[in-house]
């Protein structure tokens, strides 16, 4: 049973308020607390590592997946494996993140490592939502590293989440992808205090007319630092972009690094990068409404990060 912090982690990390409809797998200060399989997907624990398996089979359409993860023990550390299984013309959603309640003085961390193996056809959304709260002297750490490998024809949307509280976190993703297969990634991010957030993205175009999106907005504020790394592979024709989009407040650092790699005359490859403080003049048109400067600085970050 999930104590009473525990379901409140849930309900930020996963917007689940009660158990979840369909396939889930909850984790909770390091083993499963719930566990729940369909007709179509299958959850099993893994017999050499840490983790889960989970088979999703062909032509499964709208069904979903929650794994989400919650340590609120101070000074608890993991890794977790968990790969997926994704059959041929499939549709499904998966909802994964982790949130860390750290009230302790020692560190508390998680690393996952999720490896995806996407059928020819199929399609899925991965929403990944990372949570640090506890007034403890202990950090939050959490280091993800998804791994993906795309038949053809298949479809992936990433949405990648860290609002508030995580104090480190290094984030891994590479994908690579064959014929028709395409790739999308939307991550959202702010730091706060000391925090470091560092991202990597590798995407390897292998398929002729496979294409990859990837794009951060984030804020960085008070001394925070944040690293985005963007890399597209084009080896054959092929359609790639990436772009970071930051704002920058205080005495925080932001850094993006861009590597396009085109080794097809056919491909396509655009970087993008904005970093810059908050406009006067959108702070001024939301104070002649009537906000303190704050309350219009909030306004527009969580505007921003929508």
């Amino acid at each position: 049973m999930l104590d009473a912090i525990q379901r409140r982690m849930l309900e930020e990390i996963a917007d689940l308020h009660n158990m979840p409809e369909g396939a889930y797998n909850i984790r909770a200060n390091g083993v499963s607390a719930a566990r729940c399989t369909t007709a179509n997907i299958d959850i099993q624990s893994k017999k050499d590592n840490p983790g889960i398996d989970i088979f999703i089979k062909p032509g499964t359409k709208n069904e979903s997946v929650h794994i989400p993860v919650i340590l609120s023990e101070s000074g608890l550390k993991e890794t977790v494996y968990n790969d997926f299984y994704i059959g041929e013309d499939s549709d499904v959603t998966i909802i994964a993140g982790c949130g860390i309640n750290n009230c302790g003085n020692q560190d508390s961390q998680h690393d996952g490592v999720h490896r995806f193996f996407v059928g020819k056809n199929a399609k899925i959304k991965y929403v990944e939502k990372h949570v640090g709260e506890g007034d403890g002297n202990g950090k939050r750490i959490m280091n993800p590293q998804t791994i993906v490998h795309q038949e053809e024809g298949s479809h992936v949307e990433m949405e990648m989440v860290q609002i508030k509280g995580v104090d480190s976190t290094v984030r891994t993703t590479h994908a690579d992808l064959k014929d028709g297969a395409s790739l999308i990634v939307r991550e959202r991010l702010m730091t706060h205090g000391s925090q470091h957030a560092t991202s990597k993205y590798e995407a390897v175009l292998n398929g002729p007319h496979s294409s990859a999106d990837v794009v951060s907005r984030s804020v960085a504020r008070d001394s925070s630092e944040q690293v985005f790394y963007a890399d597209i592979i084009g080896n054959t024709i092929c359609n790639g972009h990436a772009e970071c989009d930051a704002i920058i407040m205080d005495k925080a650092r932001v850094i993006s690094v861009p590597k396009l790699d085109a080794n097809c005359v056919d491909a396509a490859l655009i970087h993008e990068a904005a970093i810059g403080k908050i406009a006067g003049e959108q702070l001024i048109k939301l104070m002649t409404l009537g906000l303190t400067e704050q309350e219009a600085e909030e306004q527009i970050i969580n505007g921003f990060l929508r």
